[in-house]
């Protein structure tokens, strides 16, 4: 059965096309993974089936009665708002029955004649709320709180001073608490600890609805998936089984087009030059109209343009003195102590994965090493000859810069020239390099972000979960480029495949926290 039939799909932003003429169904109980490249319109794709961006032409149907669930990388939570708040919010429906409900029994007192309309009412009522378990409300709550690890940072916690990881699993949880028909996840893992990757995963695996999950993490989609959509040149293909299948089938079609261009041009250019040489002679003519006949008709298969492949490779300045930093008895924190007295220190070509589950204060620590932010107490002291390269995991605002004026404010002494070939390096297109950072995809934010630490001379790079809305190819060329990199690396990750080829030593913070886990 059909629970989505998307048909004759075409879309675009300006002059840039996303989709052209691309068609889309979801049978009940299939679990699909959207894959493609940074760009290639996979968010924007969900935007339009949830209905939050209407499409330039075709058509979206959903079956009738489906609920469907969004987890939306972009989402906002309102300020003021609790993180008990914003989970019970995803029982509305029912806590409005329940104050209906309420109303009735407020107005039987007075009922007269009323009383066997509202009696019936009140009972219809209360058959909704049993047969939904609205009794286990707190109960329900609190387990996927638990399970997702928000119980500790305490459910009368303003939504708005959550990590980016704590706002994710907020807004998970909330979904999960839905239990929509339909699940459709935007790349749920982006900040979530390993923990909590593998509690969404076990999740996935025993979920008898259909969802759609956009993700760049490839065990993760191997293990939930059972089919696979790839956008890629406007176009949406479907493949059956999980992501290494994908690209197993992918790579095969992809070898066998190539050749079979091959032939045809071959062909081609025999036809053609057949053409060439016999036209103008009578007794060829016949057989040159012939040829000729035969390529006007001829279906010309054409190859996609190549997109281009990132480059990272990290510049290493000067060399650094041997002690890069040393803390003392250094208390991290805001208001309240996230570490206890920490006392350890990080030498000249080290390559260490700070890893801990979210909210235990990885960020906090990098932040306070740069001095970004005060420590509570304690004290760090930096090396000397330190040319550091910051990688941040949450740039705010609504940068309404061109990627070029980006590099430009960076590199005031970089012609146009040296600037587009800089951000081309790292995987952008030409119109990518010439729209404002706002609306290009997070992944394409990223490799931006990337490109100005590139074009530095660094000799130590404090990396905060670079990997997060990065596709593939971009991921494994950011690996290797990691680990040709000469100088020193603080990385946090919640991806061992990713980490464990690039650092020497792995820091687990929960040893350091104070938080209760």
């Amino acid at each position: 059965m059909s629970i989505l039939n998307v048909e004759h799909l075409t879309h675009g932003f300006g002059d840039r096309a996303i989709f052209t003429d691309v068609s889309f169904r979801l049978l009940k109980g299939e679990h699909i993974g959207l894959v493609g490249a940074n760009g290639e319109g996979k968010s924007t794709f969900m935007s339009i089936v949830t209905g939050k961006l209407m499409p330039d032409e075709g058509k979206v149907e959903w079956a009738k009665n489906v609920h469907a669930g969004y987890l939306d990388q972009h989402a906002v939570l309102e300020k003021g708002m609790t993180i008990g708040q914003v989970l019970k919010s995803a029982f509305d429906p029912l806590l409005k029955k329940e104050e209906r409900m309420n109303e009735i029994c407020d107005m039987l007192g007075d009922a007269g004649d009323d009383m066997d309309a509202l009696m019936e009412e009140l009972g219809t009522i209360q058959d909704e709320l049993t047969l939904h378990d609205f009794y286990t409300i707190d109960a329900k709550v609190d387990e996927v709180a638990r399970a997702l690890g928000l119980l500790d940072l305490g459910l009368d916690r303003d939504v708005t001073d959550l990590s980016g990881g704590q706002r994710t699993k907020v807004l998970l949880a909330k979904l999960l608490l839905e239990k929509p028909d339909i699940l459709l996840l935007d790349e749920p893992t982006n900040y979530l600890d390993e923990e909590h990757i593998g509690w969404l995963k076990r999740y996935l695996l025993d979920y008898e609805n259909a969802f759609i999950l956009i993700s760049h993490d490839v065990p993760f989609m191997n293990e939930v998936v059972n089919i696979v959509y790839h956008m890629e040149n406007q176009e949406l293909n479907r493949y059956v089984g999980d992501y290494d299948h994908f690209q197993e089938v992918y790579a095969v079609k992809k070898a066998q087009l190539e050749a079979a261009y091959r032939r045809q041009q071959q062909e081609i250019s025999e036809l053609k030059d057949f053409v060439a040489r016999n036209k103008a002679r009578v007794s060829t003519r016949n057989m040159a109209m012939s040829r000729q006949k035969k390529l006007d008709k001829m279906d010309v298969i054409e190859l996609a343009a190549e997109k281009p492949k990132p480059e990272f490779n990290f510049r290493y300045g000067r060399t650094p003195g041997k002690m890069l930093f040393e803390t003392k008895e250094l208390v991290i924190g805001y208001t309240e102590p996230l570490s206890k007295p920490l006392n350890f220190s990080m030498e000249r070509g080290q390559k260490i994965a700070l890893v801990g589950t979210n909210g235990i204060g990885k960020t906090t620590l990098l932040k306070s090493i740069l001095g970004l932010i005060p420590s509570l107490s304690g004290s760090c002291e930096l090396g000397e000859n330190l040319q550091l390269g910051y990688f941040e995991q949450e740039v705010k605002g609504d940068n309404k810069t061109t990627c070029i004026d980006e590099i430009w404010n960076e590199f005031p002494s970089y012609n146009q020239q040296e600037i587009r070939a800089a951000l081309a390096k790292c995987g952008l297109t030409t119109k990518h390099i010439e729209s404002q950072v706002r609306v290009l995809s997070g992944g394409e934010q990223a490799k931006v972000r990337l490109c100005k630490l590139i074009n530095r001379d660094t000799n130590f790079l404090l990396l905060d979960e670079p990997t997060n809305h990065l596709d593939v190819d971009a991921k494994e060329e950011l690996k290797r480029a990691l680990k040709e990199y000469k100088g020193s690396i603080l990385l946090i990750c919640h991806e061992p495949e990713f980490y464990q080829d690039v650092v020497g030593e792995v820091w687990d913070m929960s040893k350091w926290t104070t938080k209760a886990l």
